[in-house]
């Protein structure tokens, strides 16, 4: 069993047209996986409550009660994302996640707004690396 077949589902029901090539699925994967490394840390350092993420959230106007709450939908919208089948569905949810970051990083002014932004390309540009069945249909006509 190869990489290509452990992440594509039914595989062998996939026209080859849209099957990722190697090149391809591994520059998906390596996208996918530095974002959710870094959405994963966040989710976590919520979870704990670090201070950073406490002065970050207070200067946004949260509270710290509010952590686990963000952590947990956070650390769920990046499994989703990474389970093969369930990949579009997180990349949405993340895609409003980030939304939601924008919105509060914009409320006060924060240069930082266009962060979330940049994530949330990331994510759709991984994603699509590794399902050309998802860009064949973002980007026809």
């Amino acid at each position: 069993m190869t990489f290509a077949d452990s992440v594509l589902p039914d595989e062998r029901n996939t026209p080859p047209a849209e099957r990722p090539t190697k090149a391809s699925l591994w520059t998906g994967w390596v996208l996918s996986t530095l974002a959710a490394l870094f959405l994963l840390s966040g989710g976590v350092n919520a979870w704990f409550a670090s201070p950073q993420v406490i002065a970050g959230t207070a200067k946004l106007g949260y509270t710290p009660a509010f952590l686990p709450v963000l952590g947990t939908i956070e650390i769920l919208c990046v499994v989703l994302y990474l389970i093969p089948r369930t990949a579009v569905l997180g990349a949405i949810l993340l895609t409003a996640y980030f939304g939601g970051a924008v919105a509060s990083h914009a409320r006060i002014g924060d240069p930082l707004w266009v962060v979330p932004v940049l994530f949330g390309v990331v994510v759709w540009i991984g994603l699509a690396f590794r399902r050309p069945d998802l860009r064949k249909h973002l980007f026809s006509r």
